[in-house]
């Protein structure tokens, strides 16, 4: 008898298994771990370090500084704060992560940005909204934080949140929560939704048309979906569906504060069509909508082709540019 596919087997596709006591376990070599790097040299452009941020949840960031700005004592200029959050459905990988963490110090040497990747509580274990909980308290910390790095490179009024899939998600629902609060002198300026994950009871047409996709086919996020949610929540839940509920509402309060949303998306991901439904739907909710949709790229693409990155980096490049305060 022939193993199940991936697409038949969404648990196995993603390396987890579902315990008797509704916990996971995950695959610990499914993918390779890599420590910080805090000490510079010719290879390393960029540092990186660990820092715990809250002990009862076990929480924690890595923080990434060009060390071209360690090294100049004579400029006095801070560099922008990309806070990015890692992607996993919600409920597998983690900051330390080698895609992740390749990926965030790309961008740290190419935006010449201070990037804070916070860790968050994966679910079932912790449901939602748990993750969204982690990433405010993140910003909570970098707001009160007496860290060198961030004290003397990172502009706080000057600070983007991004992800990447369900990080995306993360990134809108931590700025959605964060703009009802007064986090100064932590000023957001924009949001970077990279593939974010949403999802909907009805399958939309991309669903449909790419249902044997071999990266995050419609089934591993429906189990994705499943085991984030609120017990009992369907995935027209507004943490999944943005159309729905309180949604169109929440998109409003967004348009107000006048952030620039960067909402990207590739042609070879199922989720492309909610994506182009979310930006449209903002667009028409009077939020600064910058769509980035490129033709035929599979989910999260960019973090694995370095050549894809530098484009996209270049595209936030220009948001960061364009929304200084």
């Amino acid at each position: 008898m022939s193993e199940p596919s991936p697409v038949s087997d969404p648990y196995a596709h993603m390396g987890i298994v579902k315990n008797p006591d509704g916990s996971l376990t995950r695959d610990p070599t499914r993918f390779p771990r890599v420590p910080a790097t805090p000490d510079p040299s010719p290879v390393n452009t960029v540092v990186s370090k660990d820092i715990t941020v809250n002990h009862s949840n076990s929480t924690w960031m890595r923080l990434y500084v060009p060390v071209t700005a360690l090294n100049d004592s004579v400029s006095s200029k801070k560099l922008p704060l990309v806070v990015y959050y890692h992607g996993g459905g919600f409920v597998i990988c983690s900051v330390d992560f080698k895609l992740f963490h390749d990926f965030c110090s790309r961008m740290a040497r190419d935006l010449n940005a201070v990037v804070a990747s916070p860790s968050y509580r994966l679910a079932p274990e912790h449901r939602l909204p748990a993750a969204y909980d982690d990433g405010v308290d993140a910003l909570e910390w970098i707001r009160n934080s007496d860290d060198e790095w961030i004290k003397s490179h990172a502009d706080l009024s000057n600070v983007f949140l991004m992800g990447t899939s369900a990080g995306g998600n993360l990134a809108y629902n931590v700025g959605l929560t964060s703009a009802l609060a007064d986090l100064s002198p932590l000023r957001i300026c924009g949001l970077v939704l990279h593939h974010p994950f949403f999802g909907g009871e009805e399958r939309c047409e991309s669903e449909i048309r790419l249902a044997n996709d071999q990266v995050f086919p419609p089934t591993a996020g429906d189990v994705c979906w499943e085991l984030c949610l609120p017990v009992g929540a369907n995935r027209d839940h507004e943490y999944s569906n943005l159309t729905v509920g309180d949604g169109p509402v929440n998109m409003e309060i967004i348009g107000r504060l006048g952030w620039k949303v960067m909402v990207n998306g590739g042609g070879g991901d199922p989720m492309i069509d909610r994506q182009r439904d979310v930006a449209k739907l903002m667009k028409e909710k009077g939020v600064d909508v910058v769509e980035r949709f490129t033709d035929g790229d599979v989910h999260g693409a960019e973090l694995r082709d370095p050549t894809k990155s530098e484009t996209l980096f270049a595209s936030i490049r220009n948001l960061i540019s364009s929304s200084a305060p």
